[in-house]
């Protein structure tokens, strides 16, 4: 393994994460293209399929590819650092590398009003308390360390966790209204439609059970809604609502108003 993949792959979120934000496009095309675009005008050219490369072989496979330093330079010039030495100075691999197994833990906050405690947890005498200074531990240096940058890479700023579950290496995944399933089977049942496996939909891609807790400050620019006979769902990702076929499109302010939040209320006491 690349002594740096672990950076590189950091970074190649982040960037991805900056240019997602300032895109008017939402597909994964658009952005790189804006990216591009970008890269062009204010810093050292490169063209969209290198850095679609670059992210789907590291980020997305977890798999090493050869990026020259002069293009991780040109990089984190990009999100407001002046060298990739300085990036990597600015954050803790270690901690990186924890978040990354944390997420894979079942720990099921998001959408779901109880904390599943793992099993391993239970038998080793872990309790809320020692959960809550681990993620402390984990988390802690994010939010307070004197970045230039605040990074966060999680969907919403309220302490929500992303629970990833394993099945990745499966070949085909459904969808359970919910988020995407993985499974070795191409049928289960009539009516429920099985497709390959897409690591990033089925890593990142879940329907927002509790949209009232949805707000302008955790949910603009980070969030994607279906709207279908007056009905609005919110998504963690772009894409397509599995349950209608409907395009996604990028929340705004006013949808957020109006379809989420505790506002949404009421608004329809109003009504």
């Amino acid at each position: 393994m690349s002594k740096f993949l672990s950076e590189k792959k950091k970074l190649l979120e982040d960037v991805y994460e900056k240019a997602s934000n300032e895109a008017t496009e939402t597909s994964f095309n658009g952005i790189l293209l804006h990216l591009e675009q970008i890269l062009k005008d204010d810093f050292e050219p490169l063209s969209y399929k290198s850095f679609e490369n670059y992210y789907k072989a590291i980020v997305e496979q977890g798999e090493d590819y050869n990026i020259k330093r002069a293009v991780l330079d040109n990089l984190s010039r990009y999100i407001g650092y002046d060298t990739f030495k300085d990036y990597c100075s600015e954050w803790r691999t270690v901690e990186y590398s924890i978040q990354q197994a944390i997420s894979k833990i079942v720990i099921t906050i998001i959408n779901k009003p109880i904390l599943a405690m793992p099993e391993f947890m239970k038998q080793n005498g872990f309790g809320i308390m020692e959960i809550a200074l681990l993620l402390c531990l984990v988390t802690g240096n994010i939010v307070f360390s004197n970045n230039k940058k605040l990074k966060n890479n999680s969907l919403f700023p309220l302490g929500l966790i992303s629970n990833v579950e394993s099945g990745i290496d499966k070949k085909y995944m459904y969808w359970d209204g919910e988020r995407y399933v993985a499974t070795d089977s191409s049928y289960i049942k009539p009516g429920l439609d099985v497709v390959a496996m897409n690591k990033h939909q089925f890593q990142h891609f879940k329907k927002i059970m509790r949209k009232d807790t949805l707000t302008n400050q955790n949910a603009l620019g980070r969030t994607w809604y279906s709207k279908y006979y007056n009905e609005v769902e919110f998504f963690t990702d772009d894409g397509i609502d599995p349950d209608n076929g409907r395009e996604l499109r990028k929340s705004t302010s006013l949808i957020i108003y109006k379809y989420a939040g505790k506002q949404k209320d009421s608004i329809e006491a109003e009504e």
